[in-house]
């Protein structure tokens, strides 16, 4: 049962939040000094050499997207039990909430550390996880709606 369409909205998530390891999350640049800040999933970098920032530990980033990467593609196998899927797919919402969170509060964390008055732009990292908690709402649709055809199936014997 791999081919359902939850499985394939799974998938996509499971890519989404792989691929934030992949992408800068986050970039600012002072013109006037040359110097450039990029959040990554495992933490800033400065210039391409990895810099540590007294705010904490940015790595969280990247153990979270894994995480949620990790329980997205265990639960595509639970698919006879879509009990847990649905119980999987509540604690896979808040992995990627837990990772939003964590990618908003150290790329403000960053935009203190450089030139103040200028802005740091998000990248198309940061957007992703946005896209796995849709696509985590939309497996979960799908779960209940499978779970609400066998359930008047069993009605009907």
């Amino acid at each position: 049962m791999i081919q359902r369409i939850q499985s394939v909205f799974l998938l996509l998530l499971a890519l989404a939040m792989l691929s934030v390891l992949a992408l800068p999350l986050w970039h600012k640049a002072d013109g006037l000094t040359g110097q450039e800040l990029t959040l990554t999933a495992f933490g800033f970098q400065a210039g391409g050499k990895p810099l540590a920032l007294p705010t904490g530990p940015a790595w969280i980033i990247g153990v979270l997207a894994i995480a949620s990467a990790a329980v997205a593609v265990f639960e595509i196998f639970q698919f006879r039990n879509r009990a847990k899927q649905l119980l999987l797919g509540s604690v896979n919402l808040l992995l990627i909430v837990a990772t939003l969170g964590a990618a908003f509060y150290f790329s403000n964390q960053g935009e203190q550390h450089l030139n103040v008055k200028l802005q740091g732009k998000e990248l198309a990292g940061f957007y992703l996880p946005t896209l796995a908690l849709l696509l985590n709402l939309l497996a979960n649709r799908f779960i209940r709606r499978d779970e609400q055809l066998v359930r008047s199936a069993d009605r009907l014997r």
